[in-house]
């Protein structure tokens, strides 16, 4: 690389994925100030809940900065095919309108989420691994392979002409991954070698003490699992953990089962593997057309719906049915995964659900049936001992995380800094600086539309939720005169009142009053007339039922 020049500058900051876990988006920049030429790493998605973003289809971050400095972008890197990561690609590469890179298998999903969104999927270009060079604008970018709970990840290693930056994507040190890319402590050592400027690092499982485990671990004592029990067994995990799958199909296999797969993104995730070569030896599968005909005891049914997902298979199941297959007593219903925060609402009403039919459910609190696909602390101690950077930025992770991540590193030795969304780091220096906070959100997929944080959707929705709603309907005829009372509509509201009387007729009386001792100047004024109208039937609900609901006041005048 050449000399770096006095007045330029190297940067990162995250938009999405630094102080929460998912929806990651990280930027690098090099150049003057302002005029930075930029690779993006990563667009991804959350999920919504009911509690905060009822209604809402898919989270992913807010990138104005982006859009505006979309002439500065030269390449948007995808690191793995996790949603967390891939899942926004299709919603926003029309937006920044760069080359995506991406190794085989991360290409393959990427490609798909394109098209689905009609756009060309040819600007996804498939990349070599490590030591294959993208020269990238003023960075040369490298893929390294490293294991996690899904096929082809990698971490990129990133140069310019201030120096090395390792950004590990999501990792755990797994030599035996079942499906994927051993970890390879000699390649990553090779990389370290002449020195690494920073560590930009995995920090989702700090909080955890003891060394990860492999994936090949568990298949033992799944097999076990599987021959010892009676009916049919259901095992759901998430569907792009492509090792898991194979793991449960073969256990179901060595206990003399039949797998029938069951939800969309699995057997979509199970088709990119074969298609990319990556599966070469997954047991046959059938359809649910043909389970019906399998008996019970011969059965595996490998299903979505890991986190409680309402449409997914594992709750349709809980529920009664799906695809004509039913789940009865003496069944065994195996979730092999872990439940991430938030989700375990949803998780527990699907358990309770399949606990009602008489099924027999396994979790995973012991650890028997599940390991991390991310790096516990000792996995990260071990990281940050191989590469041995000047200075550690932690990233995906909640604040607490990112926090604790620096505080074991300088246990080490190695400083570090905590860079949440929309902190910019200036990493020319020996040390990290914050060079400016760049205003950060989330974007909202509402069925077809992108809306923002700001915009009051969901907040009104949510208001709604609440307190429900009243539609207030006044006709003032050409005279300004009122024509008849005003009447109101309910939605999401007790039918009657304190009074036992209806509370549409109760609030109707008491706009009808309002409206008629109401003076001309009111009545002529549109804005006015709808403030007082809403304050009326706010009020004269709080009297009847204790609750302010939200108002709408439809006023129609004729002539």
């Amino acid at each position: 690389m050449s000399a770096a020049k006095a007045n330029d500058r190297l940067i990162y900051m995250a938009l999405g994925g630094a102080g929460e876990i998912g929806m990651n988006c990280y930027v690098y920049g090099y150049g003057p100030k302002g005029k930075e030429r930029l690779i993006v790493i990563d667009l991804g998605v959350t999920f919504p809940d009911m509690d905060g973003t009822p209604g809402v289809d898919l989270i992913f971050p807010d990138i104005t900065w982006l859009k505006e400095r979309r002439a500065q972008i030269e390449g948007i890197f995808i690191t793995h095919a996790h949603e967390d990561h891939v899942g926004a690609v299709g919603l926003l590469w029309e937006q920044l309108g760069a080359p995506i890179y991406a190794r085989k298998f991360t290409a393959n999903i990427a490609r798909r989420k394109l098209q689905e969104k009609g756009h060309p999927d040819n600007v996804v270009t498939v990349v070599e691994p490590y030591p294959a060079v993208i020269d990238c604008g003023p960075f040369k970018v490298s893929y390294v392979p490293i294991s996690h709970s899904i096929p082809e990840s990698a971490g990129l290693v990133i140069d310019s002409a201030a120096g090395r930056i390792v950004h590990t994507g999501d990792f755990k040190v797994d030599m035996t991954p079942v499906v994927g890319d051993p970890f390879n402590t000699a390649l990553w050592e090779e990389i370290a070698k002449d020195g690494v400027k920073a560590l930009v690092c995995d920090s989702t499982n700090i909080f955890s003490p003891h060394a990860g485990r492999s994936e090949m671990s568990i298949g033992p004592a799944i097999t076990e699992l599987m021959r010892n029990a009676t009916g049919m067994v259901a095992a759901t995990t998430f569907a792009s953990n492509i090792a898991r799958l194979k793991t449960l199909a073969d256990a179901a296999v060595a206990a003399g089962r039949t797998v029938c797969l069951l939800g969309r993104s699995m057997n979509r995730m199970v088709e990119a593997a074969k298609e990319t070569g990556l599966l070469t030896n997954f047991p046959a599968t059938i359809g649910p057309e043909d389970a019906v005909n399998v008996p019970r005891n011969q059965l595996m049914l490998l299903v979505t719906g890991s986190q409680g997902e309402r449409r997914a298979a594992s709750a349709q199941l809980s529920q009664g049915s799906y695809l004509g297959l039913k789940l009865k007593e003496g069944d065994t219903f195996l979730f092999s995964s872990k439940t991430i925060p938030g989700n375990e609402k949803g998780v527990i009403r699907i358990m309770n659900q399949l606990s009602e039919l008489g099924v027999d459910i396994v979790d995973d609190d012991g650890g028997k049936y599940h390991v991390s696909g991310h790096a516990n602390r000792p996995d990260l101690e071990t990281m940050h001992q191989i590469i041995k950077p000047q200075f550690l930025i932690p990233m995906h992770g909640e604040h607490r995380h990112l926090r604790e991540h620096v505080k074991v590193a300088g246990q080490f030795g190695l400083p570090g800094i905590v860079a949440v969304n929309g902190m910019m780091i200036d990493l020319s220096g020996n040390q990290p600086t914050v060079a400016e906070y760049v205003e950060t959100g989330r974007t909202y997929l509402d069925g077809s539309v992108q809306i923002g944080a700001m915009d009051g959707v969901v907040r009104d929705r949510i208001r709604m939720a609440l307190n429900g709603l009243a539609v207030v309907t006044v006709i003032i005829d050409e005279n300004d005169e009122p024509l008849g009372d005003p009447w109101v509509e309910l939605s999401g509201l007790t039918e009657t009142g304190r009074s036992d009387s209806a509370l549409a007729e109760i609030m109707e009386a008491d706009l009808a009053q309002f409206i008629g001792r109401a003076d001309a100047k009111t009545i002529r004024d549109d804005v006015k007339l709808e403030k007082e109208l809403k304050n009326v039937a706010r009020r004269s609900a709080q009297g009847e039922i204790g609750k302010k609901p939200e108002v709408i006041v439809v006023i129609s005048r004729l002539g």
